[in-house]
């Protein structure tokens, strides 16, 4: 991807995860340690069951090593921060779902190099190499944990800039991630329609599958409507950027892309639909 690899990508996920930070608040920590059932939900359905049903679908389903490794990585990465504005419009819990993909996004520089070191020896077939969970780590810590870090001690120490800045890194995020995007198709532009549908069913099953049973679940443990609908939708918007971006600098890129870019596309039709029947169940405040 030349320009797209070297410099916008990092430059784009450094960006998305430094206003995710600044957007972040003590109070956003403190609601989890009140309110613990909810994000536990939450937090296991995504970090848990979510690469368990990927797992349990690339097994099954007849795909390269390099694809089922690519949906493995989609499935391991944190919530994207559209999830938030999904929440808000499905007329969520927007303070869990911001909760949600901070701390998740937080703990992928544990949770990741676990589940995608794995999913390479699994599918790649082997030993992984110089594909280390440390290594990995590493990565993730540096371009995942460290700008949002960044940004929180920004919010923290520099609240004014923060509150300014908040709504031009958003859009410098959404600009950046369809520069990404497209860079990825770009790169297999050549055979887009044959890697489509290869990843383009699998990625949409996991997808609608996993918003199905996180929903299903929130019936069963959460502590309302909103919540509910919160959950679902943290398990269905991925970061596809961070998932792209881990793929292309862990792995070389590749068609380890391809479900990445698959997922981030059709997603937010997916979610959209969902959010659209179920906020009718939701009584507006």
């Amino acid at each position: 991807m030349g320009i797209v690899t070297d410099i916008v990508l990092p430059i784009a996920l450094a960006i998305i995860m430094f206003s995710l930070g600044l957007g972040l608040t003590v109070s956003d920590f403190v609601r989890v340690a009140k309110r613990p059932r909810d994000f536990l939900v939450g937090a296991v359905s995504q970090v848990v069951l979510l690469p368990a049903v990927a797992y349990g679908l690339v097994s099954l389903w007849s795909l390269p090593p390099e694809l089922a490794l690519g949906v493995m990585i989609i499935a391991a990465a944190p919530g994207g921060v559209t999830s938030n504005l999904l929440a808000a419009f499905g007329r969520g819990d927007v303070a869990l779902s911001i909760s949600l993909t901070a701390i998740i996004s937080l703990l992928s520089v544990i949770t990741i190099p676990l589940i995608v070191v794995f999913a390479h020896e699994r599918f790649m077939g082997g030993d992984a190499g110089e594909i280390s969970v440390l290594e990995t780590a590493l990565s993730v810590f540096l371009i995942v944990t460290l700008p949002a870090l960044i940004g929180l001690a920004v919010r923290r120490w520099a609240e004014g800039f923060a509150t300014r800045f908040l709504a031009t890194a958003h859009r410098l995020s959404a600009l950046l991630f369809a520069l990404v995007l497209a860079g990825a198709i770009y790169q297999e532009h050549e055979n887009a329609l044959d890697y489509l549908d290869q990843a383009g069913p699998v990625t949409v099953v996991l997808n609608v599958v996993m918003m199905a049973i996180a929903y299903l679940l929130a019936r069963l443990f959460a502590s309302g409507p909103r919540q509910r609908v919160t959950i679902a939708i943290e398990c269905g918007i991925q970061n596809g950027t961070l998932a792209i971006a881990v793929a292309t600098l862990v792995f070389g890129g590749g068609l380890a892309t391809v479900p990445a870019a698959t997922y981030s596309i059709l997603m937010f039709g997916t979610a959209l639909i969902f959010v659209a029947v179920l906020r009718r169940q939701v009584p507006a405040e």
